[in-house]
């Protein structure tokens, strides 16, 4: 194989994330291509001279200067219009909704913890971190986001049912019930939570039998909302709308 096919070959690698094989060839290719000057490889969007730090930066601005909080506007008004121009055209309509980062926010805990994560840490040093998850959750101060709380509204005015699943485990059933409440979250029929000792998992792989178990109710999912794409993924959902996310991922 010539060099320059060589090359191609890394960099069409790399662009199916075959990471290994490219990260370890490109260097040495990218300056030996004819008319194309050194730059460092990109990695999923991000250059590998990005700074960790000025990655941080950037979406603590993404999230402050308002950005973000257009980013939700505009799917969940998109996901509002498809729901009331299905509500009435379906036998018991349904709303499904995601908790973390769909219907509350953890921007609080995210900023405290500088976007690291810690699962048992006390919380109790705010607004500087650790802050751990379970302890935060247990606090039920999550705001609303709320676009999201309007979605539902209208569902609810429409005559929607909505339902909720989470990937919260059955211990933190109390507080979560409660902070969607003081967030005045119009009634649910049902919040889906992990049961206590299961292994976390793929989320789809408990979020989409659930679904499946509401259709199995007689109700059709006409909107399903979700921050992460295993929000989502595994169908029993007419139409599904992704929120902006960039803080972290959840398989």
């Amino acid at each position: 194989m010539s060099q320059r096919k060589y090359c191609r070959f890394v960099m069409n690698a790399l662009r199916l994330n075959l990471l290994t094989l490219a990260l370890a060839s490109l260097g040495a290719c990218v300056s030996t291509l004819p008319g194309t000057a050194a730059r460092p490889a990109p990695v999923r969007g991000l250059l590998l001279t990005d700074n960790l730090g000025d990655i941080k930066a950037a979406l603590v601005e993404y999230h402050e200067r308002g950005d973000y909080e257009k980013g939700l506007e505009a799917v969940d008004s998109a996901a509002e219009t498809y729901l009331v121009e299905r509500a009435d055209k379906v036998v018991k309509p349904a709303l499904v909704l995601d908790i973390d980062e769909t219907s509350l926010s953890n921007w609080e805990q995210i900023a405290a913890n500088d976007f690291a994560y810690f699962a048992n840490a006390p919380c109790d040093q705010l607004p500087k971190g650790p802050c751990g998850s379970i302890a935060w959750d247990a606090m039920a101060r999550s705001p609303a986001i709320q676009p999201t709380l309007r979605l539902a509204r209208i569902a609810s005015d429409h005559h929607v049912t909505i339902f909720f699943i989470t990937s919260r485990y059955e211990s933190e059933r109390i507080a979560t019930e409660s902070n969607l409440r003081d967030t005045k979250f119009p009634k649910w029929e049902t919040l889906y939570m992990r049961p206590n000792g299961t292994p976390a998992g793929p989320a789809a792989a408990y979020k989409a039998p659930v679904r499946e178990q509401i259709t199995k109710m007689g109700y059709t999912i006409v909107v399903n909302v979700g921050d992460q794409p295993s929000d989502l993924a595994g169908g029993f959902a007419e139409r599904t709308f992704l929120l902006p996310n960039p803080f972290y991922r959840i398989k």
